[in-house]
């Protein structure tokens, strides 16, 4: 057969891939092959006993809709340093050790612990309405219930006339973001709407934007012109974050240290600031509970399957347990958690002696910059010497539609070899492109890859999953999609099988990165360099 070099699997989904090894063997063979798949109708293209297991495990009898239900519906989100966080962690303990799966937490550092309670922030004037609100992280809470008119900053304040409106805005509510004219998700408004329409919008939205910088930012704008907003203590500060699609924001955190910092909806905000801006002062009433608990320590959590023939050789599953606060963390990352959680629970019951070490990663505080994966990279050396290969996932619910090799040239002809045992009816749908590129440098497989190990991303389709549920108030257990999530969990358990049986190691041979470019500056994307990871609070 001739040989398949990684050119010619860019890129190419499974069912490309196996077509072209048919027409490179003989006749005889591709009568053989053509048979053996006949015989199991196109599900199984290999008559290994552990795939055929794993598939019966993982796919008849799933227990990813109890595991997701506990996971999200009863501890919920899992922001780094929250008790939530630390309760899931003791969950996956509790989990792993009634599957008999070896399992320990691991230290790597402390954070910040806060909580939210109650959060309740009404309209009373100039009529009743209750405000579809979030809290940021990290936000002080009010001092009991408080009301206080909405106020906006004056249009052409300078560095000198800053200081005195301050001085007027204690116990007021702060709007401190652009509005949107409309909240309306973009792809409904350019589908329905005249393209006149469209460009008036967009003209319009950037016209307020430059508008509103005109109002923000002084030429002393900076963190210390918010730290002085923070320090004239207005009751609250009002953002919002709108992602682009129906009633969603993103949600992140706040330095605030006396205002409550609060997320407001597209469509609230709107009101208020039209209210506001037409002298129709709207005054809110505001409850706001929030605890600082102080500087807790942070783990990882690390299961793992010890190799009977290769011990110091590991496959590494891994995906952040951590997320932000405002919904439950569903699809970042609670379907990667899951995901590697099943995994392993297949792993147990159809391959309970690996190989190679088999090892799942539950990463704490992705969200605040790798940094628990990065910890786990700084105190494993061994694990990085003896890595065969590395695969996460974080990002969302949906099939796995691509793996994409990094630039490490020499898992081409693994992953190939590896794929071609999974079933059909999960690898027609996966695109392997080969060296591939370097995408997303804000998830976990960064940390081991900076190290030139060979670490992949399970890729899930983008596009909703950014505008819906990526760090959003929606991203929530209704949002998954619970047929793609146990074939995920089974494909990862059958890579990690093959991984681990492999009579090869996988080289860490890098490709030339100008195959890689970098979309802000257009320029050839260099090696990403590995950082230190950031084991306390600043």
């Amino acid at each position: 057969m001739p040989a398949i070099t990684p050119d010619d699997l860019i890129p190419m989904n499974m069912t490309q891939m196996r077509s072209r090894y048919a027409r490179a063997v003989a006749p005889a063979a591709m009568l053989s092959v053509f048979l053996a798949t006949l015989c199991t109708a196109q599900t199984f293209p290999t008559d290994d006993p552990v795939i055929r297991q794993m598939w019966e495990v993982g796919i008849e009898h799933s227990q990813t809709e109890s595991l997701a239900h506990t996971l999200l519906d009863y501890y919920g989100p899992r922001l780094a340093g929250s008790p939530n966080l630390a309760a899931s962690q003791e969950w996956l303990l509790e989990r792993y050790e009634e599957w008999g799966v070896p399992v320990r937490k691991e230290e790597y550092g402390t954070w910040t612990a806060w909580q939210q309670g109650i959060l309740h922030l009404d309209m009373v004037e100039p009529r009743i309405r209750t405000l579809e609100v979030r809290m940021l992280a990290w936000s002080p809470g009010s001092d009991g219930t408080v009301e206080g008119e909405v106020v906006l900053p004056p249009e052409g304040m300078t560095s000198d006339t800053v200081v005195d409106w301050l001085a007027t805005i204690r116990g007021k509510f702060v709007l401190w973001s652009a509005p949107e004219a409309m909240c309306r998700a973009s792809q409904e408004l350019e589908k329905y709407a005249r393209p006149e329409t469209v460009e008036k919008l967009e003209e319009a939205r950037m016209a307020t934007r430059r508008a509103w910088d005109k109002r923000t930012r002084t030429s002393e704008r900076s963190s210390e012109w918010d730290a002085a907003l923070d320090a004239a203590e207005p009751a609250a500060v009002l953002t919002s974050y709108w992602s682009g699609g129906w009633g969603v924001n993103r949600i992140f955190d706040t330095s605030n240290k006396n205002a409550v910092g609060i997320d407001v909806s597209c469509e609230d905000y709107g009101l208020l600031y039209r209210l506001a801006d037409n002298g129709e002062t709207p005054v809110l009433r505001m409850t706001a509970e929030a605890q600082d608990l102080g500087i807790v320590p942070q783990f990882n959590v690390i299961a793992e399957l010890k190799g009977n023939e290769l011990p110091d050789e590991y496959v590494l599953l891994g995906g952040h347990l951590d997320s932000w606060h405002s919904a439950s963390g569903a699809t970042d990352n609670g379907t990667g958690t899951i995901t590697m959680l099943e995994a392993m629970r297949i792993l147990k019951k159809t391959y309970p002696n690996p190989r190679r070490t088999i090892v799942v990663g539950h990463w704490g505080a992705e969200e605040m910059g790798l940094i628990g994966s990065s910890a786990f990279r700084e105190d494993h050396p061994e694990v990085m010497d003896g890595l065969q290969v590395a695969f996460n996932q974080d990002n969302g619910t949906w099939r796995f539609e691509r793996i994409e090799g990094q630039g490490m040239l020499d898992f081409s002809g693994h992953i190939w070899r590896w794929m071609t045992a999974v079933p059909t009816e999960f690898s027609e749908h996966i695109v392997l492109e080969m060296p591939g590129v370097q995408n997303n440098r804000g998830s976990d497989h960064v940390s081991f890859l900076c190290a030139g190990a060979p670490s992949f991303r399970l890729q899930s389709p983008y596009d909703e999953y950014r505008q819906y549920t990526w760090h959003t108030n929606r991203d929530t257990y209704d949002k998954i999609v619970f047929d793609d999530l146990k074939e995920n969990a089974t494909v990862a358990a059958m890579l990690a099988y093959m991984a681990s049986e492999d009579p090869e190691r996988v080289g860490r041979s890098r490709a030339l990165l100008p195959i890689a470019i970098d979309p802000r500056t257009g320029q050839p994307r260099l090696w990403p360099e590995c950082r230190q990871a950031r084991r306390e609070p600043r």
